[in-house]
């Protein structure tokens, strides 16, 4: 067993976030209702919408808010992908060379779909420009498109007899310069206050201890950070990301990360009761995604605090792959948090988990990620799970489901089947084709259960738009580039305009009043039911996965 001392260190930690969350929950959940309901326009705004040439005060019907979120992404991914492949001829490009083709297309689409996959080492492959321009840019970009379709979801819900979802470049710019940006300037105060470095300092050669040379590198790093942590990204400024002590520099500084990766998703529960006009129905959502997330983090953090075996037991835990003055509470928590949140951002080795440990991290992605889910994409995510939840509802007792007095019909349940069959889907075909090829045994740093366990885990990532990965698998090839690029893309956008589409019909649709057949979906017994869809239908979709990988590794 642990010390003493690291127990309630930990608690004390899981204590301290919960009061953060819980003091910022309704103000922001407040503010990001005011944002993404009608009022005034800033004077910046009316600026930027002038220069996109957009009218404002406009409205679009779920086919123009779906052209114009894929409109905006393949043009990042484009400008995007050019800023890697030509860093070479920006400023501040440390003498670094562009990116090959394939290793830009898969990180360009990583950044843009949220997913934040990395295969390359961030403070040997890219300069300044490129990190701030290119990938930070992406990182409000990206999160501010997933609220944005969350919104259209709730308006479509909340809607009578009107094809009118809002205005996605209205949506994009309003969460990016009123909540994005603002917070994004607090965590950055605050991770410079704990010591995370901002600068543009070239790199610097030092002697080491032992006689050797080292390379430091400087670079605008709490900026990045923030956003990363806050738009539910992930993408680290350097190679060892949230675990390298210029990007979490101590404890502090990693409980403030963790606030921040958890605190947007979580206020959106506000948001969707008020929007909805039924705050019970947010508080609904809410406890699902806690329940879930504590469920996943007990787990966890027992699998590594107790983990079995002759050198855990001398280590007093699973240290291998943790950083030390984190421990393993805070690399448990962290692993959790991000996992549940699509961040992917690491303060440890996932790949250095215990096999219990590395299969909840697993599992809480292929989950959909909705304890609490990325920013937006957790939202959807569990709305479209509680629709399945009173569909199963309606079979049951022979009555045609409705959720949030929409019925819910057989074209509105093949969008909502979509949804759910794509992620399982291209994670099984992407496993599948991978564990085929003839290459891919060169490109796992391990046999048997956990070989299996590294790629499964990086087509889970990429399809649920995660990025954090098992590193034993090189994932630097032709084939692992455009094929996890290919789950990034279909992973990210098949759903949102399946859920774009969703809200089309559901704000066509008429309001029915409740009823005595009405199967309230606020009450304990649908927030069981709800939790038992998400598990049950993750679990039946990959348990013979699971049981191939973890399972068996944990067994053996």
């Amino acid at each position: 067993m642990p010390p003493l001392g690291d127990t309630a260190a930990g608690l004390l930690t899981v204590a301290a976030l919960l009061a953060v969350l819980a003091l910022a929950y309704v103000p922001l959940g407040d503010h990001l209702t005011a944002v993404l309901t009608p009022t005034r326009h800033l004077r910046v705004e009316r600026r930027l919408y002038r220069l996109l040439g957009v009218d404002p005060d406009g409205q679009q019907n779920a086919r123009s808010y779906a052209l114009a979120v894929l409109a905006f992404s393949l043009v990042s991914i484009l400008v995007l992908v050019a800023i890697l492949m030509g860093q070479a001829y920006l400023p501040y490009s440390r003498g670094l060379a562009g990116m090959s083709p394939t290793m830009a297309l898969n990180t360009a689409v990583s950044f843009v779909t949220n997913t934040n996959w990395q295969s390359y080492a961030g403070e040997s492959t890219l300069g300044y420009t490129a990190q701030a321009a290119g990938l930070t840019v992406q990182n409000f970009a990206s999160a501010a498109v997933g609220t944005a379709v969350a919104a259209a979801l709730l308006r479509g819900f909340a809607a009578r007899q009107s094809s009118e979802l809002g205005n996605f470049w209205v949506d994009l710019i309003r969460i990016v310069i009123r909540v994005l940006l603002p917070l994004s300037v607090v965590v950055a105060v605050l991770l410079l206050a704990c010591g995370v470095i901002q600068n543009l300092a070239p790199d610097r050669l030092i002697s080491t201890v032992a006689g050797g040379a080292q390379t430091l590198p400087g670079g605008p790093v709490a900026s990045q950070e923030a956003i990363k942590l806050l738009g539910t990204n992930g993408g680290g400024f350097f190679n060892a990301n949230s675990a390298h002590p210029y990007e979490n520099p101590n404890p502090l500084a990693n409980l403030i990360e963790i606030a921040a990766l958890l605190v947007i998703p979580v206020s959106l529960t506000r948001t969707a009761g008020t929007m909805l006009g039924s705050r019970r129905q947010g508080n609904a959502l809410l406890a699902a995604m806690a329940v879930l997330w504590a469920a996943a983090l007990a787990a966890t953090t027992w699998a590594e605090v107790a983990a079995r075996g002759a050198v855990p037991a001398a280590a007093g835990a699973a240290m291998e792959g943790k950083e030390t003055q984190l421990g393993v509470w805070a690399s448990a928590l962290f692993a959790t948090a991000t996992t549940g949140t699509s961040t992917g951002a690491v303060n440890a080795m996932h790949d250095s988990m215990t096999a219990a440990g590395g299969g909840v991290v697993l599992v809480n992605m292929l989950l959909g990620e909705v304890s609490p889910g990325g920013v937006g994409s957790g939202l959807y995510g569990i709305l479209v799970a509680a629709i399945v939840a009173v569909f199963v509802a309606g079979l049951m007792v022979g009555r045609t489901p409705e959720l949030l007095g929409k019925k819910i019909g057989a074209a509105e349940m093949s969008l909502v089947a979509g949804y759910v069959l794509i992620s399982p889907a291209l994670v099984l075909i992407g496993v599948g084709v991978a564990m085929a090829s003839s290459s891919t045994p060169d490109a796992m740093a391990n046999v048997g259960g956990h070989g299996f366990s590294e790629v499964l885990y990086a087509y889970a990532s990429a399809a649920n738009n995660n990025g954090s990965a098992f590193a034993g698998l090189t994932v630097t090839s032709p084939f692992f580039q455009l094929s996890l690029a290919a789950a990034m893309l279909l992973g990210r956008f098949v759903p949102m305009v399946l859920v774009i589409a969703l809200a089309g019909r559901l704000a066509r649709g008429t309001t029915v009043p409740a009823s005595s057949g009405t199967l309230p979906t606020h009450t304990p017994l649908f927030i069981s039911l709800l939790i038992g869809v998400i598990v049950l239908v993750s679990g039946l979709t990959f348990f013979p996965a699971l049981a191939l990988g973890p399972i068996a590794e944990a067994l053996s």
